[in-house]
C-alpha cells in the first residue's frame, strides 16, 4: 500500500512533466521537378539534371505549435536547390526558398506557421528570400491520402494537382519510389502531377512541370 507521502510525490513528479508544445496532424502534398516514382535508368538520366525545383504545401487540420492554434490554416514552401533534391550521393545544398503563408493567419500564427514549416521541410526552408502571405487550400480526395488525388493551390502564385499512379504511366515496369517525400510525414502516396507550378519571384526562375510521377500526398501527425 503507497503512503500518503509517495502518492503525493507521484503526484507532483506527474504535474511537473512537460506539456507537448507541438502537437499538430493534417495533410501534405508536394511536387518536384523530377519523377519520384520511377524505375532506376529514368532516375539517373535526370538526376544532376533535374529535380532541383519543388513546391510543398501543409494544411493544418488540428494542433498547435508552441501554444499557437493553426487549425485549419495552411502553408506552402517553394524551394530552388543546387542540385536535385533528395539524392543520396550529392548534396542539394545551398537551397533558397520562398514561404506562402496562410492570409487568413495573426502575427501570432504566421510566425508559428513559419516555425513549423521550417521544422517539418528538413532544413530546407532555412534560408527564406521571400515571405508571400495568400489564400491557401489544400484538399485530399475524402481525406483518404492513399487516393492519391490532392489539389493545392496558393493564391495565384503556386500550384499543384494530382492523382492516383496507375499502370499506362509505367514505362520500365520495375519502378518504386526513388526519392523520399522532402518533409516529415507518415503514410505517403507517391502520385501522378497533373498541375506544378510556381509564379512568384525571389527565386530567379519560375516553372510549370506536369505530366510526371513527382508527387507525394501524405499525412502528418506530431507531438512533442
Amino acid at each position: 500500500m503507497k503512503t500518503p507521502f509517495l502518492i503525493l510525490c507521484g503526484a507532483a513528479v506527474m504535474l511537473a512533466a512537460p506539456l507537448p508544445t507541438k502537437n499538430i496532424r493534417g495533410t501534405y502534398v508536394e511536387a518536384r521537378s523530377a519523377d519520384v516514382f520511377v524505375g532506376p535508368c529514368f532516375a539517373n538520366s535526370e538526376v544532376e539534371l533535374k529535380g532541383d525545383l519543388a513546391v510543398m504545401g501543409w494544411k493544418i487540420q488540428k494542433g498547435s505549435w508552441e501554444g499557437v492554434s493553426l487549425d485549419g490554416l495552411g502553408v506552402v514552401g517553394v524551394v530552388k536547390a543546387s542540385a536535385t533534391l533528395g539524392d543520396v550521393h550529392h548534396t542539394a545544398f545551398p537551397v533558397r526558398s520562398v514561404l506562402i503563408i496562410d492570409e487568413k493567419a495573426n502575427p501570432e500564427q504566421r510566425l508559428a506557421l513559419k516555425s513549423f514549416a521550417q521544422r517539418m521541410s528538413k532544413d530546407l526552408l532555412s534560408d527564406v528570400v521571400r515571405i508571400e502571405y495568400m489564400p491557401v487550400s489544400l484538399t485530399v480526395q475524402n481525406d483518404n491520402v492513399h487516393s492519391a488525388i490532392a489539389t493545392m493551390k496558393a493564391g495565384e502564385l503556386a500550384a499543384i494537382t494530382t492523382r492516383a499512379i496507375t499502370h499506362a504511366d509505367e514505362v520500365c515496369s520495375h519502378e518504386g519510389v526513388w526519392y523520399p517525400p522532402l518533409s516529415e510525414v507518415e503514410h505517403a502516396m507517391p502520385a501522378f502531377t497533373l498541375a506544378h507550378h510556381y509564379r512568384g519571384t525571389g527565386l530567379g526562375t519560375t516553372w510549370s512541370s506536369p505530366e510526371k510521377a513527382s508527387a507525394f500526398v501524405a499525412n502528418f501527425n506530431l507531438n512533442e
